[in-house]
Formats: C-alpha cells, sequence, structure tokens
C-alpha cells in the first residue's frame, strides 16, 4: 500500500497542493512553497490544464508512490458523480473533473466541495475536534460556512445549507453575482477587502491581511474598509448565533491570516450585537487557510482505504 496522497485544493485566487502521508505529515514544508495562480480568466480548459500539471507535479515529487488524489473546489458539486456542476469563479458548469484526472493520473479520484472539506478536516483533526455545534466560517475569494449541529453536518433540503456569504447584511447595498443586494461576501471576503481598498483609492493588488496591517498602522482608507468589512461579518456571525446556538465559531481561510486583526475586531463587535446572552467563543483556525487542502488529504486517504486519523498532529 502507497504511502502518500495527493491533496489539491482548487480556489479563485491559487491552487494549493500537497503531498501527505499516512501520519498526517505535508512533505515540503506542508504545501507546495509557491501556491499557483488559478487561471480563471483563461476559462474552464486553462483551470482544467493547471490543476493537471499540479497534480502531475505532485505525484512526481512522491516518486509516484501514491496511492490517491484528493480534489476540492467550491461551488456546487456532485462528490457522487466526481463532477463540477457549478464554480463561477472557474468556468466549470458540468466537469467531469474527477474523470479527468483519473484518467490522467491512473490513480483513484475523490472529488469534494472545498468547504465541506475544511469542515471535516475541522472537526477530524482542526479546532473543532469533540465539539458538536458548531459554525464554521471558510472566508477566502469567497465566503460559505459548515454547520454542525448535534454532531451531525447540516447539508439542507437540497444540499445548499451554509452559504454564508450571502446573507444579505446591508440591504440595498452593493450588487452582487448572485442577484441580490448587500450580500455579506460584497464587503467581507478576503477578494471583496482588496477590491474595495483599491476602489477607495489605496494600493492595488495588496492582500487582505496586509490591508489589516495597514489599518492597524493608521491607513484611514484601510481602516474604514476593514472596519466595514468587520462589521458585516458580525451581522452575518450573529444572525448565525441567533439561529443555531454553536458552541463555537471558527474562522478560517485566507482572511484568517489577518490573525488577531481579524478575530478580535470581530469579537468585540459580535458581543455588542449579541446582548441579551453570551455569545459565542469566536476562534482562528488552527489550519488557517490550509484547511481544505488538510479535507482534501482525508478525503484521499479515505479513498485509499484508511479510516483511522488519531495520530494526525497538525
Amino acid at each position: 500500500m502507497s504511502d502518500r496522497v495527493v491533496a489539491v485544493d482548487v480556489g479563485g485566487t491559487t491552487i494549493k497542493g500537497a503531498v501527505v502521508d499516512r501520519c498526517g505529515r505535508f512533505e515540503s514544508e506542508c504545501l507546495r512553497s509557491t501556491p499557483t495562480p488559478t487561471p480563471a480568466s483563461g476559462g474552464s480548459d486553462a483551470v482544467i490544464a493547471e490543476l493537471q500539471a499540479v497534480v502531475a507535479e505532485l505525484v512526481a515529487t512522491a516518486g509516484g508512490d501514491v496511492g490517491a488524489v484528493g480534489l476540492v473546489v467550491p461551488g456546487v458539486v456532485d462528490a457522487i458523480r466526481g463532477r463540477a456542476e457549478l464554480s463561477a469563479n472557474l468556468g466549470f458548469r458540468g466537469v467531469p473533473l474527477r474523470d479527468l484526472v483519473a484518467a490522467a493520473t491512473r490513480l483513484p479520484v475523490v472529488l469534494e466541495h472545498d468547504v465541506r472539506a475544511a469542515g471535516v478536516a475541522e472537526r477530524t483533526v482542526g479546532s473543532t475536534v469533540g465539539v458538536q455545534d458548531f459554525l464554521l466560517a471558510v472566508i477566502g475569494t469567497g465566503i460559505a460556512g459548515v454547520v454542525q449541529a448535534s454532531g451531525h453536518h447540516v447539508t439542507g433540503a437540497t444540499g445548499l445549507a451554509g452559504e454564508l456569504g450571502h446573507i444579505p447584511v446591508w440591504p440595498g447595498g452593493e450588487h452582487c453575482p448572485c442577484g441580490q443586494r448587500g450580500c455579506l461576501e460584497r464587503y467581507a471576503s478576503a477578494a471583496a477587502v482588496a477590491r474595495r481598498y483599491a476602489q477607495a483609492g489605496g494600493e492595488v493588488g495588496l492582500s487582505a491581511a496586509e490591508i489589516a496591517e495597514r489599518a492597524g498602522s493608521g491607513d484611514a482608507t484601510a481602516g474604514r474598509v476593514w472596519q466595514e468589512a468587520v462589521e458585516a461579518l458580525a451581522i452575518a456571525l450573529a444572525t448565525c448565533t441567533m439561529l443555531l446556538d454553536p458552541a463555537m465559531i471558527v474562522l478560517a481561510g485566507g482572511l484568517s491570516n489577518a490573525g488577531h486583526a481579524l478575530l478580535e475586531p470581530v469579537r468585540q463587535a459580535l458581543v455588542g450585537l449579541v446582548r441579551w446572552r453570551e455569545p459565542p467563543p469566536v476562534e482562528l483556525s488552527r489550519l488557517g487557510g490550509r484547511a481544505g487542502v488538510v479535507g482534501a488529504a482525508l478525503f484521499a486517504w479515505q479513498a485509499a482505504g484508511e479510516q483511522d486519523f488519531g495520530s494526525w498532529r497538525l
């Protein structure tokens, strides 16, 4: 039996990948040293080609000793059929991604939703191990959530539970590509923070974490954009608190790289919005921006026949 799997998280901005051994150790400093930019502007064919190149590189890095490949992508994913049904940021519409990668690698491939993978990673080896009721907010290019209630993952009637990014926080606010106005994702995603800072006259090309740092250093434009992002996120989390009563809220994804510049203001804002009861504790994910890759690795190992992850220490 092979001692390694390949795990790849295809995001709207970057493609992250890793070779992961049976004990959960990430080779080559946990992740590929430089995540590959996602060529989304080139359409689905360009993204698929880049994904296949990343997988081939990782398989070669492992010396060919790979038991399975785990892929996670955003959007609407049919994990049973292995299809990326709709990933608007990547141009995927009904793409048989699992079969395409399996044909190229001649390896077992499992395809899953990126945020569901992050939720599995958190409850298996991350911040919510042993927590029966939690909300995981994954904040990257977009925003999505994982809800666990009484130990069970909540999927909803149509499998679309967790669309945290499309909670309207500012009625009449910015237009969202989903058709609504004022969606959380238009204010508090990492992509939105960078976009809104640049539109307000700030430097183009900065990450959300860099903008948070500038906000803390007295940049008034960064401060306003960051405060609006925090306020919007707190409104959505307050709504979820009243509806779900989670024991814990965990912030993951690329925006969590801002660290306490994100955590502390969100905690304070949530206290201000949830006045008649104690708000749930809000924590940063131990896995941060690699939660999706960890989840992809877990799914790959399951596909390879492994079920015991008690030895994993991340």
